[in-house]
């Protein structure tokens, strides 16, 4: 699926490459917070020993920085994105739109939603721009 980034998301992308050596395949800006969707198998690159190339990334771009392995599936990627909360099972459904039914421990629940449901909002943002998906409920 083809996504439009914005000149701001593909200099962030070229920031996150560079710093990490990891490829990044897309990017949202969400105010103080960039969340970055990694390649498949990249992730401990993109992290680096004890967190420590993802928190110089955060210093050089002055912003948090999260991230998201990307999947070849749309229930690995809606899981991949609701991370770190436990998921434990996602079923997508297609009537008139296409939702994928995310069923998520109840104490991860709130890791999720996030805070003013931040995370799932973004987890939304990215399965619509991946995979065309038109909602992720928690189950």
């Amino acid at each position: 699926m083809a996504r439009t980034l914005s000149d701001d998301a593909r200099r962030y992308i070229a920031a996150f490459e560079d710093e990490t050596g990891a490829t990044a395949t897309d990017c949202v800006i969400d105010g103080d917070r960039l969340v970055f969707v990694v390649g498949v198998g990249e992730m401990g690159r993109a992290i680096g020993p004890g967190g420590k190339t993802v928190h110089r990334l955060e210093e050089r771009l002055g912003k948090d920085v999260d991230l998201v392995e990307d999947a070849d599936t749309p229930e690995a990627f809606v899981a991949n994105a609701l991370a770190p909360a436990a998921v434990y099972h996602v079923t997508i459904s297609e009537n008139d739109t296409l939702v994928a039914y995310a069923e998520v421990a109840e104490g991860d629940r709130g890791v999720a939603i996030g805070s003013e449901g931040r995370n799932i909002e973004t987890a939304r943002t990215l399965a619509k721009r991946h995979f065309d998906l038109d909602d992720i409920q928690l189950t």
